[in-house]
Protein backbone atom coordinates (compact mmCIF):
# COMPACT_ATOMS: atom_id res chain seq x y z
CA UNK A 1 0.00 0.00 0.00
CA UNK A 2 1.26 3.50 -0.80
CA UNK A 3 2.10 5.93 1.96
CA UNK A 4 -1.01 7.09 3.82
CA UNK A 5 -2.47 10.54 3.39
CA UNK A 6 -4.43 10.39 6.66
CA UNK A 7 -3.72 7.99 9.54
CA UNK A 8 -5.12 7.22 12.96
CA UNK A 9 -2.66 5.51 15.29
CA UNK A 10 -4.05 3.74 18.40
CA UNK A 11 -6.70 6.45 18.63
CA UNK A 12 -8.79 6.72 21.79
CA UNK A 13 -11.55 9.25 22.49
CA UNK A 14 -13.29 9.19 25.87
CA UNK A 15 -16.00 11.46 27.21
CA UNK A 16 -16.45 11.99 30.96
CA UNK A 17 -19.51 10.35 32.50
CA UNK A 18 -22.21 12.37 34.19
CA UNK A 19 -22.41 12.51 37.99
CA UNK A 20 -19.48 10.21 38.59
CA UNK A 21 -20.44 7.61 35.98
CA UNK A 22 -17.56 5.86 34.15
CA UNK A 23 -16.12 7.61 31.11
CA UNK A 24 -17.57 6.58 27.75
CA UNK A 25 -14.97 5.13 25.36
CA UNK A 26 -16.44 6.34 22.07
CA UNK A 27 -13.28 5.39 20.16
CA UNK A 28 -11.32 2.68 21.92
CA UNK A 29 -8.14 1.91 20.01
CA UNK A 30 -8.37 2.50 16.26
CA UNK A 31 -5.73 2.29 13.56
CA UNK A 32 -6.92 3.50 10.16
CA UNK A 33 -5.03 4.60 7.05
CA UNK A 34 -6.40 6.35 3.98
CA UNK A 35 -4.12 6.46 0.94
CA UNK A 36 -4.07 9.25 -1.67
CA UNK A 37 -6.97 8.76 -4.07
CA UNK A 38 -8.54 6.02 -1.93
CA UNK A 39 -12.17 5.85 -0.80
CA UNK A 40 -12.67 4.09 2.54
CA UNK A 41 -16.14 3.33 3.92
CA UNK A 42 -16.51 3.36 7.72
CA UNK A 43 -19.54 1.20 8.48
CA UNK A 44 -21.53 0.35 11.60
CA UNK A 45 -24.73 0.87 13.56
CA UNK A 46 -25.66 4.18 15.15
CA UNK A 47 -23.68 4.67 18.36
CA UNK A 48 -20.72 2.51 17.32
CA UNK A 49 -18.28 5.45 17.32
CA UNK A 50 -18.17 6.28 13.59
CA UNK A 51 -18.99 9.96 13.98
CA UNK A 52 -16.65 10.41 16.96
CA UNK A 53 -13.83 8.87 14.93
CA UNK A 54 -14.62 11.07 11.92
CA UNK A 55 -14.73 14.23 14.07
CA UNK A 56 -11.38 13.32 15.60
CA UNK A 57 -9.83 12.78 12.16
CA UNK A 58 -11.13 16.22 11.19
CA UNK A 59 -9.56 17.82 14.27
CA UNK A 60 -12.96 18.69 15.75
CA UNK A 61 -12.30 16.41 18.73
CA UNK A 62 -8.94 16.00 20.39
CA UNK A 63 -7.99 12.36 21.07
CA UNK A 64 -7.57 11.21 24.65
CA UNK A 65 -4.59 9.17 23.45
CA UNK A 66 -3.06 8.13 20.17
CA UNK A 67 -2.56 10.52 17.30
CA UNK A 68 -3.77 11.64 13.90
CA UNK A 69 -1.22 12.25 11.14
CA UNK A 70 -1.77 13.91 7.77
CA UNK A 71 0.77 13.65 4.93
CA UNK A 72 3.21 12.16 7.45
CA UNK A 73 2.93 15.03 9.98
CA UNK A 74 1.15 14.76 13.37
CA UNK A 75 -1.94 16.93 13.57
CA UNK A 76 -1.16 20.25 15.25
CA UNK A 77 -4.02 21.57 17.41
CA UNK A 78 -2.87 25.20 17.43
CA UNK A 79 -5.67 27.33 15.93
CA UNK A 80 -3.67 28.52 12.91
CA UNK A 81 -2.46 25.00 12.10
CA UNK A 82 -5.99 23.58 12.43
CA UNK A 83 -7.34 26.24 10.09
CA UNK A 84 -4.75 25.27 7.47
CA UNK A 85 -5.55 21.58 8.00
CA UNK A 86 -9.28 22.09 7.54
CA UNK A 87 -8.61 23.65 4.16
CA UNK A 88 -7.00 20.35 3.09
CA UNK A 89 -9.59 18.08 4.74
CA UNK A 90 -13.24 19.05 4.29
CA UNK A 91 -16.46 17.75 5.84
CA UNK A 92 -19.60 16.97 3.82
CA UNK A 93 -22.62 16.54 6.11
CA UNK A 94 -25.58 14.24 5.59
CA UNK A 95 -28.35 16.85 5.82
CA UNK A 96 -27.88 19.63 3.26
CA UNK A 97 -30.94 21.44 4.59
CA UNK A 98 -29.35 21.68 8.04
CA UNK A 99 -25.86 22.59 6.84
CA UNK A 100 -26.93 25.40 4.49
CA UNK A 101 -28.00 28.74 5.93
CA UNK A 102 -31.51 29.40 4.53
CA UNK A 103 -30.74 33.15 4.39
CA UNK A 104 -27.63 32.71 2.25
CA UNK A 105 -27.68 32.35 -1.51
CA UNK A 106 -25.87 29.48 -3.18
CA UNK A 107 -23.06 31.86 -4.11
CA UNK A 108 -22.62 33.01 -0.50
CA UNK A 109 -22.73 29.41 0.78
CA UNK A 110 -19.95 28.29 -1.55
CA UNK A 111 -17.88 31.47 -1.17
CA UNK A 112 -17.94 31.32 2.65
CA UNK A 113 -14.95 28.99 2.88
CA UNK A 114 -12.91 31.18 0.55
CA UNK A 115 -13.60 34.23 2.72
CA UNK A 116 -12.75 32.40 5.95
CA UNK A 117 -9.40 31.35 4.50
CA UNK A 118 -8.61 34.74 2.97
CA UNK A 119 -8.67 33.64 -0.67
CA UNK A 120 -6.85 36.21 -2.81
CA UNK A 121 -7.86 35.00 -6.29
CA UNK A 122 -10.97 35.51 -8.41
CA UNK A 123 -13.76 34.53 -6.01
CA UNK A 124 -16.51 34.45 -8.65
CA UNK A 125 -14.48 32.16 -10.92
CA UNK A 126 -13.62 29.84 -8.01
CA UNK A 127 -17.29 29.56 -6.96
CA UNK A 128 -18.39 28.93 -10.55
CA UNK A 129 -15.75 26.24 -11.00
CA UNK A 130 -16.74 24.47 -7.76
CA UNK A 131 -20.44 24.49 -8.66
CA UNK A 132 -19.66 23.22 -12.13
CA UNK A 133 -17.53 20.37 -10.76
CA UNK A 134 -20.38 19.48 -8.40
CA UNK A 135 -22.72 19.14 -11.40
CA UNK A 136 -24.63 22.44 -11.14
CA UNK A 137 -24.36 23.86 -14.65
CA UNK A 138 -24.39 26.54 -15.81
CA UNK A 139 -23.20 27.66 -12.36
CA UNK A 140 -24.26 31.29 -12.77
CA UNK A 141 -27.88 30.13 -12.92
CA UNK A 142 -27.59 29.01 -9.28
CA UNK A 143 -25.68 31.98 -7.81
CA UNK A 144 -28.72 33.89 -6.53
CA UNK A 145 -30.90 30.95 -5.59
CA UNK A 146 -31.70 30.06 -1.97
CA UNK A 147 -31.64 26.54 -0.51
CA UNK A 148 -35.46 26.29 -0.39
CA UNK A 149 -35.56 26.83 -4.17
CA UNK A 150 -33.44 23.72 -4.81
CA UNK A 151 -34.15 20.00 -4.80
CA UNK A 152 -32.52 17.76 -2.18
CA UNK A 153 -29.96 16.53 -4.68
CA UNK A 154 -29.10 20.08 -5.75
CA UNK A 155 -28.66 21.15 -2.12
CA UNK A 156 -26.25 18.25 -1.54
CA UNK A 157 -24.31 19.32 -4.63
CA UNK A 158 -24.05 22.84 -3.18
CA UNK A 159 -22.63 21.37 0.04
CA UNK A 160 -20.11 19.38 -2.00
CA UNK A 161 -19.23 22.52 -4.00
CA UNK A 162 -18.62 24.36 -0.70
CA UNK A 163 -16.05 21.70 0.17
CA UNK A 164 -14.48 21.57 -3.31
CA UNK A 165 -13.96 25.33 -3.56
CA UNK A 166 -11.02 25.06 -1.15
CA UNK A 167 -9.39 22.34 -3.29
CA UNK A 168 -9.08 19.79 -0.45
CA UNK A 169 -7.07 16.60 -0.69
CA UNK A 170 -9.58 14.57 1.32
CA UNK A 171 -13.27 14.81 2.16
CA UNK A 172 -15.05 13.20 5.09
CA UNK A 173 -18.62 12.49 3.98
CA UNK A 174 -20.95 11.69 6.88
CA UNK A 175 -23.92 9.68 5.51
CA UNK A 176 -23.76 11.73 2.27
CA UNK A 177 -26.92 10.29 0.71
CA UNK A 178 -28.97 9.26 3.77
CA UNK A 179 -31.49 12.11 3.41
CA UNK A 180 -31.89 11.80 -0.38
CA UNK A 181 -34.40 9.94 -2.53
CA UNK A 182 -33.19 6.67 -3.99
CA UNK A 183 -33.24 8.15 -7.50
CA UNK A 184 -30.76 10.87 -6.47
CA UNK A 185 -28.41 8.73 -4.35
CA UNK A 186 -26.76 7.13 -7.36
CA UNK A 187 -26.07 10.55 -8.88
CA UNK A 188 -24.28 11.80 -5.74
CA UNK A 189 -22.24 8.59 -5.41
CA UNK A 190 -21.27 8.82 -9.08
CA UNK A 191 -20.23 12.44 -8.49
CA UNK A 192 -17.90 11.45 -5.62
CA UNK A 193 -16.30 8.77 -7.82
CA UNK A 194 -15.92 11.27 -10.66
CA UNK A 195 -14.23 13.78 -8.34
CA UNK A 196 -11.79 11.09 -7.22
CA UNK A 197 -10.97 10.38 -10.86
CA UNK A 198 -10.63 14.03 -11.91
CA UNK A 199 -8.99 15.51 -8.81
CA UNK A 200 -7.29 12.53 -7.14
CA UNK A 201 -9.51 13.21 -4.14
CA UNK A 202 -9.46 10.81 -1.18
CA UNK A 203 -12.59 10.21 0.88
CA UNK A 204 -13.75 8.69 4.14
CA UNK A 205 -17.44 7.84 3.74
CA UNK A 206 -19.21 7.29 7.07
CA UNK A 207 -22.34 5.16 6.66
CA UNK A 208 -24.54 2.48 8.21
CA UNK A 209 -25.31 1.15 4.72
CA UNK A 210 -23.10 -1.66 3.45
CA UNK A 211 -24.82 -1.41 0.07
CA UNK A 212 -23.49 2.14 -0.27
CA UNK A 213 -20.02 0.93 0.69
CA UNK A 214 -20.18 -1.70 -2.06
CA UNK A 215 -21.02 0.96 -4.67
CA UNK A 216 -18.38 3.54 -3.78
CA UNK A 217 -15.52 2.27 -1.63
CA UNK A 218 -12.17 0.65 -2.36
CA UNK A 219 -11.90 -0.56 1.20
CA UNK A 220 -14.29 -0.98 4.11
CA UNK A 221 -13.74 -0.76 7.88
CA UNK A 222 -16.55 -2.22 10.02
CA UNK A 223 -16.81 -0.57 13.44
CA UNK A 224 -18.46 -1.89 16.58
CA UNK A 225 -18.43 -0.36 20.05
CA UNK A 226 -15.49 1.97 19.44
CA UNK A 227 -13.23 -0.43 17.56
CA UNK A 228 -12.77 -1.66 13.99
CA UNK A 229 -13.63 -5.35 13.98
CA UNK A 230 -13.14 -6.18 10.30
CA UNK A 231 -11.40 -4.43 7.43
CA UNK A 232 -10.19 -5.15 3.93
CA UNK A 233 -10.93 -4.60 0.26
CA UNK A 234 -14.64 -4.02 -0.19
CA UNK A 235 -15.02 -7.03 -2.51
CA UNK A 236 -13.36 -9.34 0.03
CA UNK A 237 -15.27 -8.14 3.09
CA UNK A 238 -18.69 -7.93 1.47
CA UNK A 239 -18.54 -11.18 -0.51
CA UNK A 240 -16.91 -13.23 2.25
CA UNK A 241 -17.48 -11.53 5.62
CA UNK A 242 -15.57 -13.16 8.48
CA UNK A 243 -16.91 -11.35 11.55
CA UNK A 244 -20.39 -12.34 12.79
CA UNK A 245 -21.27 -8.64 13.13
CA UNK A 246 -20.40 -7.97 9.47
CA UNK A 247 -22.40 -11.06 8.50
CA UNK A 248 -25.40 -9.71 10.41
CA UNK A 249 -25.17 -6.27 8.79
CA UNK A 250 -24.97 -7.84 5.33
CA UNK A 251 -27.85 -10.25 5.96
CA UNK A 252 -30.44 -7.46 6.04
CA UNK A 253 -29.60 -6.14 2.56
CA UNK A 254 -32.47 -6.82 0.10
CA UNK A 255 -30.26 -8.93 -2.20
CA UNK A 256 -28.71 -11.00 0.62
CA UNK A 257 -29.39 -14.77 0.49
CA UNK A 258 -31.04 -16.54 3.41
CA UNK A 259 -32.84 -15.12 6.39
CA UNK A 260 -31.76 -11.82 8.02
CA UNK A 261 -29.78 -12.16 11.24
CA UNK A 262 -31.66 -10.32 13.99
CA UNK A 263 -29.22 -9.21 16.68
CA UNK A 264 -30.55 -9.34 20.24
CA UNK A 265 -30.64 -6.12 22.23
CA UNK A 266 -28.78 -2.89 21.67
CA UNK A 267 -25.03 -2.35 21.50
CA UNK A 268 -23.63 -2.07 25.06
CA UNK A 269 -23.04 1.30 26.68
CA UNK A 270 -19.55 2.56 25.68
CA UNK A 271 -18.92 3.35 29.35
CA UNK A 272 -19.38 -0.34 30.17
CA UNK A 273 -17.59 -2.24 27.42
CA UNK A 274 -17.79 -5.97 28.22
CA UNK A 275 -14.73 -8.15 28.70
CA UNK A 276 -13.65 -10.56 26.01
CA UNK A 277 -14.91 -9.92 22.48
CA UNK A 278 -17.00 -6.77 22.74
CA UNK A 279 -19.63 -8.32 20.44
CA UNK A 280 -20.05 -11.59 22.37
CA UNK A 281 -23.26 -10.63 24.22
CA UNK A 282 -25.09 -10.25 20.88
CA UNK A 283 -23.17 -12.77 18.78
CA UNK A 284 -25.31 -15.22 16.83
CA UNK A 285 -22.32 -17.57 16.42
CA UNK A 286 -21.78 -17.81 20.19
CA UNK A 287 -25.52 -18.07 20.90
CA UNK A 288 -25.94 -20.82 18.28
CA UNK A 289 -23.20 -23.00 19.74
CA UNK A 290 -20.78 -22.70 16.79
CA UNK A 291 -18.13 -20.98 18.92
CA UNK A 292 -18.44 -23.79 21.48
CA UNK A 293 -17.94 -26.41 18.78
CA UNK A 294 -14.86 -24.51 17.55
CA UNK A 295 -13.47 -24.52 21.11
CA UNK A 296 -13.37 -20.72 21.49
CA UNK A 297 -16.53 -19.92 23.48
CA UNK A 298 -14.57 -19.15 26.68
CA UNK A 299 -12.15 -16.95 24.73
CA UNK A 300 -15.09 -15.06 23.24
CA UNK A 301 -16.38 -14.24 26.73
CA UNK A 302 -13.07 -13.46 28.45
CA UNK A 303 -10.18 -12.74 26.07
CA UNK A 304 -9.84 -9.30 24.47
CA UNK A 305 -8.80 -9.03 20.83
CA UNK A 306 -5.94 -6.93 19.46
CA UNK A 307 -6.42 -3.64 17.62
CA UNK A 308 -6.40 -4.24 13.86
CA UNK A 309 -3.68 -2.45 11.91
CA UNK A 310 -4.78 0.41 9.69
CA UNK A 311 -3.44 -0.91 6.37
CA UNK A 312 -5.17 -2.51 3.42
CA UNK A 313 -4.83 -6.21 4.24
CA UNK A 314 -7.97 -8.18 5.13
CA UNK A 315 -8.18 -8.50 8.91
CA UNK A 316 -10.78 -9.57 11.46
CA UNK A 317 -10.97 -9.34 15.26
CA UNK A 318 -12.85 -12.54 16.05
CA UNK A 319 -11.79 -15.67 17.96
CA UNK A 320 -14.19 -17.87 15.96
CA UNK A 321 -12.96 -16.55 12.59
CA UNK A 322 -9.35 -17.12 13.69
CA UNK A 323 -10.18 -20.69 14.71
CA UNK A 324 -11.78 -21.36 11.32
CA UNK A 325 -8.66 -20.11 9.50
CA UNK A 326 -6.41 -22.24 11.73
CA UNK A 327 -8.54 -25.33 11.02
CA UNK A 328 -8.35 -24.91 7.23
Amino acid sequence: MTESLLSADRLQVTFPGRRGAPAARAVDGVDLDIAPGEIVALVGESGCGKTSLARTLLGLERPTSGRVTFAGEPLDYASRALKAYRKRVQLVLQDPSGSLNPRHTVYEAVAEGLRIHGYAGDERAAVADALSRAGLRPPERFFLRYPHELSGGQRQRVVIAGALVLEPELIVADEPVASLDASVRGEILALILKLREELGLSALVVTHDLGLAWNIADRVAVMYLGRIVETGRVEDVLTSPQHPYTQALLSVLPEAPGEPVVLTGEAPDPSRIPGGCRFHARCQILAGGEAERAGVADKCRTEDLPVLSGGGASQVACHWAAARVAAE
